[in-house]
């Protein structure tokens, strides 16, 4: 109903600006639509969109109006956008007019439209994909070029500018690595863009008072009558341009070496611009894809770029007020840190990022303290609540990242980092008391899997401190809880060493426990059912001393396949690769007789995409059906037993592998 009654406005030929606003409120429509509901509307919406287009391009050339094509325009990008490889049908019937539009709207009037324009081929290209675009992609990077090369000639507001820039982005996006011999072309402007410095000042009030916000200034009160303001022209431009950068590092990686240094020293100082969160967003985001970036000049120059970034990053984390960008700044440097690896933090780093994190967590529950105090208090109310329970989503999204960084720490620096681990140790203990929400005991937990992963058999002599949380939260209530102990039972017999063994005994009759509740399955304790299944696969893998294994191995394969949790299905079906290879009778059966069961729970796994095709796992998987092929009447029993869509999974498993 909303896009016929849209559609017919839009038709209203005798008034443009009805027309303009309906294809205004198109846009904002299919923006926010999902693809599901749009596709069947899409036929009819293409074909009115299409015939509006030519009306007003005629408009355009007879009379000059240009009001609603510049509309029109961008509800076919938003519509593309939504659609995306459901575009492709339309793709001949806009692609010459809209390249037309761009070609020939070169005035300076037509400047928002031809910007528009320029949008709309580049967020069609992106819907429809490669292929497709591939057709058109040479014509379209010339007219971009072009319009770049006459980039010196246009004014700093011309609102091409914004437009080109996102529009380079998203070709980078569409072409891959091919984009790279057009970087030389596109990264002046950009740079030039990123490297805006915004007007400031310090004002008392009666300065201020001359001043209005309608000149372009925000202003923050510091007290004592005093202002700090800051003219944002050309902030929103500063911000697509970083974000750009940001695009062009991860698609194309060792491709985009050459510019990495003066992204660098655009970017570091950055970290301290406050005047915008989108901004500092986007520089600690683009740290560690610098750093992939500048590997392939070796081990020196890498360096020398991660010691330009560490200090500034760990100084921000010290520093930065807003927990949105401090959090992603937090996980920038985990990031980081995964990609320097063991010998990237010194002793002052050490020192410095352990009184931080330290500071963190005291924090934490002293913000706790705070909200339960807050709702003893006689004006608490509903509107409270909600506000209470949004810091304590905040400061929980700070503990994971807290987490992270430990992660990237201990994955890195191994057990010799844990005597610096140890003036943390008290707060993490107190994460896990059973007292605790279950956020602070999820995430305590999987500081202790961490230790148990990356630093044993050191790690056992922590486990006074968290062995036995563990073993009583793989039952807990919450199944974030119940996932983080089970994960943590399964490295403990996979890493853990010798002493671990009789907890490991202890823990089976738990997990199993939980994998047989009857709301195992269910949409909230699935992931947590599956690292239960996945713990029972690696006790019996690494620690079988510990467990009957022939008795636990007929009830694991039935609870075969793990969909959910793609981690844990490569360690599940690794296990069942070793088992059918080394001709185990119990998993394979009298007579093989268990083969079309198998078949089925490799079906199932590819089905759900339970694992990659291009893991090594999948070939073990391809290989055993392999094998049954060769055998003819087992394999025709096998296959008889599988519905249509699994015979075609198996049929994609062969070909992938």
């Amino acid at each position: 109903q909303v896009i016929a009654a849209l559609l017919q406005t839009m038709e209203d030929q005798g008034n443009q600006r009805v027309q303009a606003h309906a294809a205004a409120a198109l846009i904002n429509f299919t923006e926010d639509c999902p693809k599901s509901l749009l596709i069947p509307y899409l036929d009819n919406l293409v074909k009115h969109l299409h015939s509006t287009m030519v009306i007003k391009l005629q408009e355009l050339i007879q009379k000059g109006t240009k009001l609603v094509l510049e509309q029109v325009v961008t509800s076919i990008a938003s519509v593309a956008d939504t659609a995306e490889e459901k575009f492709v049908p339309y793709y001949d019937l806009f692609m010459p007019s809209l390249k037309h539009i761009v070609e020939n709207a070169v005035q300076k009037e037509l400047r928002l439209l031809r910007g528009k324009t320029i949008e709309c081929i580049s967020l069609i290209g992106l819907a429809v994909g490669k292929e497709k675009f591939m057709q058109d992609a040479s014509d379209v990077m010339q007219l971009l070029l072009k319009t770049q090369t006459d980039f010196s000639d246009l004014e700093d507001d011309d609102p091409q500018i914004s437009y080109m820039i996102s529009a380079w982005a998203r070709m980078c996006k569409i072409l891959g690595k091919e984009f790279q011999q057009y970087l030389p072309v596109v990264m002046g402007p950009l740079m030039k863009t990123a490297s805006i410095k915004p007007e400031v000042a310090l004002l008392d009030t009666q300065d201020m008072e001359n001043m209005s916000d309608d000149d372009g200034w925000e202003f923050v009160n510091l007290g004592d009558q005093q202002s700090f303001g800051i003219k944002t022209a050309g902030l929103e431009e500063k911000a697509t341009a970083c974000q750009m950068l940001v695009c062009y590092a991860k698609e194309l990686k060792e491709g985009f070496v050459e510019y990495t240094e003066q992204v660098v020293k655009l970017m570091v100082p950055l970290l301290k611009f406050y005047f915008h969160d989108d901004i500092l967003l986007m520089n600690s985001t683009s740290m560690p894809l610098l750093l992939e970036c500048a590997r392939v000049r070796g081990p020196e120059y890498l360096t020398q770029m991660w010691h330009f970034m560490c200090d500034a990053l760990i100084k921000a984390i010290g520093t930065e007020p807003d927990s949105d960008v401090l959090s992603e700044i937090m996980h920038s440097f985990a990031k980081c840190i995964e990609v320097m690896g063991d010998g990237c933090l010194n002793n002052e780093h050490f020192e410095e990022l352990g009184g931080i994190l330290k500071g963190k967590l005291e924090e934490h529950f002293k913000n706790q303290e705070l909200r339960q105090v807050k709702r003893q208090d006689e004006d608490y109310d509903e509107q409270v609540e909600e506000s209470l329970q949004d810091e304590d989503d905040s400061d929980v999204y700070i503990l994971t990242k807290v987490s992270d960084i430990l992660h990237s720490i201990f994955s890195s620096y191994k057990e010799k980092v844990l005597p610096w681990f140890e003036r943390l140790l008290p707060l993490i203990v107190n994460l896990i008391c059973p007292h605790r929400p279950w956020p602070d005991r999820q995430w305590g937990l999987c500081i202790f899997d961490d230790i148990v992963e990356h630093c044993s058999p050191s790690s056992f002599k922590y486990a006074e401190y968290f062995l036995r949380p563990m073993l009583q939260s793989i039952c807990d209530n919450s199944p974030e809880v119940r996932q983080a102990a089970a994960y943590g039972v399964g490295v403990m017999a996979q890493f853990g060493g010798d002493s671990y063994r009789p907890f490991c005994t202890e823990a089976l009759p738990l997990l199993v426990r939980v994998i047989q509740s009857p709301d195992a399955k269910t949409k909230e304790n699935v992931n947590a059912t599956e690292n239960c299944i996945s713990a029972v696969g690696k006790i019996m893998k690494f620690k079988p001393d510990c467990v009957n294994v022939e008795e636990v191995l007929p009830h694991w394969l039935s609870w075969l396949p793990l969909h959910e949790d793609k981690e844990e299905a490569v360690h599940t079906f690794n296990y069942l690769c070793d088992l059918i290879e080394s001709n185990n009778p119990v998993v394979l059966g009298p007579n093989n007789s268990n083969l079309p069961r198998i078949f089925g729970i490799i079906a199932d796994g590819e089905i759900h995409e339970a694992i990659k095709h291009e893991d090594p796992c999948t070939k073990r998987l391809a290989n055993v059906v392999r094998q049954v092929q060769t055998s003819g009447g087992l394999w025709t029993e096998c296959i008889s037993q599988l519905n249509a869509d699994q015979q075609a999974a198996i049929q994609e498993l062969l070909n992938s592998a």
